[in-house]
């Protein structure tokens, strides 16, 4: 461990857009990360390099399961590896002795998740089911872990919460989040393993996903080609600024869940348990309608969409919207960011990656 730090936190995914912001931030305040990431293709993988550089790490020394030192923050290494590997992980664990973990790395994208269903079953579940085991045997003092708002389905009622029964996902990346969430239950409570589920919502902001409706739009506009709006523009999402999701992550992870004692398996709350187990929302607990989120963007470029209006797509959900009073309860926080505020920095992020 670097000297003088806080913790030692392994953060998988931190060539990802979440991952790359939390162990910046982390390290900024004096953490100590190991970072650890596949860096597949699902998307440009000249971003995630990018974001690796910008963390000091060379894309020229990066070797599979070979630890590169930051040129940047003494206290940061990075591994490429894959979450199914489990030899690769069992050594890390065993070498690194980490305090914490804050798992990340995941297939992500619901209409992707249609095409390419195994790559969900290699990345989300049995990687997820290596993490926990690494941290059963390695005395992880608390495993913190992306979910998804997609949990929640078929759900209607608004806003969602937490203590809402979530069994019914209309994609595979979502049944696959909630899987997550069964699992680290079960070790939470067979091996008293503290652990913490994040359910983010709709995260944009600078050095984000080009999968992700903000970045796609933002290039066609530039671009002058149509964009497609799905829905006939009337979703809603609770689009959340990274720096929100990235404050909240870090409070979870400082406060490893203890277990609710006033918890009854007669009225039983699927948010928390006897266990050291608890699930979040993170988000903006203020839903956006797609057409305006897309007029913020026309302002903040000073062009306008040519939009191409289209039906639901498969996987998808009409509406998100986050009952965030747990993690105001729980940890004095809410995210506050106006979406206007957000995706004015992105367009000036965007425009200085790509010179526009």
């Amino acid at each position: 461990m670097y000297k003088n730090a806080i913790m030692k936190i392994l953060i998988t995914g931190t060539a990802g857009f979440i991952g790359f912001h939390l162990a910046k931030k982390m390290l900024d305040r004096g953490d100590t990360v190991i970072g650890f990431d596949s860096i597949n293709d699902y998307y440009d993988v000249n971003l995630k390099y990018a974001r690796l550089n910008e963390m000091g790490i060379n894309k020229d020394k990066i070797e599979y399961g070979k630890k590169v030192q930051s040129v940047n923050f003494p206290a940061y290494q990075f591994i490429k590896g894959n979450l199914e590997d489990k030899d690769l992980l069992d050594k890390i664990f065993v070498t690194e002795k980490f305090d914490k973990v804050c798992n990340l790395a995941a297939q992500a994208g619901v209409r992707y998740s249609l095409e390419n269903p195994h790559a969900y079953i290699n990345s989300n579940i049995i990687g997820f089911i290596n993490i926990l085991e690494c941290c059963r045997h390695n005395q992880v003092n608390h495993l913190a872990y992306a979910s998804s708002s997609s949990v929640y389905g078929l759900n209607e009622t608004m806003p969602f919460s937490t203590h809402h029964n979530v069994d019914h996902p209309i994609s595979l990346y979502a049944a696959s989040k909630k899987s997550n969430e069964l699992m680290a239950h079960t070790y939470s409570k067979l091996f008293d393993l503290p652990s913490t589920g994040l359910r983010f919502f709709t995260v944009y902001g600078p050095w984000g996903r080009p999968d992700m409706a903000l970045f796609l739009f933002t290039r066609a506009i530039l671009d002058n080609e149509p964009i497609d709006v799905f829905n006939n523009g009337n979703m809603k999402r609770d689009f959340t600024y990274i720096d929100d999701i990235v404050e909240g992550v870090i409070r979870v992870i400082d406060n490893p869940p203890k277990g609710n004692q006033e918890w009854t398996g007669k009225n039983p709350d699927p948010s928390s348990s006897v266990a050291p187990y608890k699930v979040y929302n993170i988000g903006n607990n203020s839903p956006v309608k797609l057409l305006d989120f897309i007029g913020a963007i026309e302002t903040a470029i000073g062009i306008k969409a040519k939009k191409n209006l289209l039906p639901m797509q498969p996987g998808d959900v009409p509406a998100t919207w986050a009952d965030v009073n747990d993690l105001i309860n729980d940890l004095d926080y809410k995210p506050s960011t106006p979406v206007k505020e957000g995706i004015a920095k992105f367009i000036d992020w965007y425009r200085w990656f790509y010179k526009k």
